[in-house]
């Protein structure tokens, strides 16, 4: 599944073709994703505006002129390609940046009003498109229960050590809860936890003071780089333009049993364990 930098690395390439610009038509070809898309979603986005492409933990969040919001969720396989003029030009059949053939599972298309069409894909059919409106968006029952972005300056020490008081799961389990931090997922919590130097089995409510500063500075740091170097092309995910990210080549511990501790001279390989069903890489000698 696309993790937040992933998702930000869409919204990025989404933006820059989609904001300020018209949507002359949706084609909604079936409706039965996660949730079934609704049957007046054409009817609700042709004609207007897309003002705002945002992001909230792993949604993409699309304000329309008229105070529509979309919600959007990649699932574990879906993809969203952008397709220019000039491209069909070159490639009259379409597709000129789909080389894993996802059309074949395309289900939503919007037209754009510059002549780009953006296609969504999803294989698995985890993904979803659904609408609400800005006065309900802070209550819709995707969005309520997430806790903080974890990409700004205002995600603290602090915050984080108040969402992780009284919890006796692991402190890895408790990265992964949506409603402790928002859009971390199983590779960036690795990552940021070898970084700030914590056990993924230690407690979570023991992560107070000194360190949560230390791991809300990790976590804010491996996704800002995750993020420079347009997220991790594992499995499915490829940018909007057909780019592949390849933070996946910057990798500490995520993946590499076996391999030596790349941030000191310890002498111990990298662990894998299974926590909550998912691998968890880490050094035992470095992370306390």
């Amino acid at each position: 599944m696309p993790e937040l930098p992933e998702v930000e690395t869409v919204r990025r390439g989404l933006a820059e073709a989609m904001e300020g610009r018209r949507i002359e038509r949706v084609e909604v070809r079936r409706h039965d994703l996660r949730i079934p898309v609704p049957d007046d979603f054409a009817d609700r986005l042709q004609g207007r505006t897309l003002e705002k492409l945002g992001r909230r933990a792993k949604y993409l969040v699309g304000e329309f002129d008229d105070g529509t919001v979309l919600l959007a969720h990649l699932g574990m396989s879906g993809r969203m390609v952008i397709e220019t003029p000039d491209q069909r030009a070159v490639a009259p059949g379409g597709f000129a940046h789909d080389p894993g053939g996802h059309h074949a599972h395309e289900h939503i298309v919007f037209h754009v009003g510059n002549g780009t069409l953006i296609r969504f894909s999803d294989p698995r059919r985890f993904g979803l498109m659904t609408l609400t409106d800005r006065a309900g968006f802070p209550d819709h029952k995707l969005i309520r229960h997430l806790g903080p972005e974890p990409t700004g300056p205002e995600f603290t020490g602090p915050v984080l050590a108040a969402r992780l008081e009284g919890k006796n799961t692991p402190i890895k389990a408790a990265l992964l809860d949506q409603t402790v931090v928002a859009g971390v997922g199983n590779i960036y919590a690795c990552e940021a936890l070898y970084e700030a130097g914590l056990s993924p089995r230690r407690k979570a409510s023991t992560v107070q003071g000194v360190r949560a500063d230390r791991l809300a500075r990790a976590i804010r740091k491996v996704l800002a780089e995750a993020i420079a170097a347009g997220g991790s092309s594992l499995r499915d995910h490829v940018a909007p333009t057909g780019e592949l990210g390849y933070f996946q080549h910057s990798f500490k511990v995520y993946g590499r049993t076996g391999e030596p501790c790349p941030g000191c001279d310890c002498g111990q390989a990298v662990r894998r364990i299974v926590q909550s069903g998912r691998s968890t890489f880490y050094c035992a000698r470095r992370q306390r």
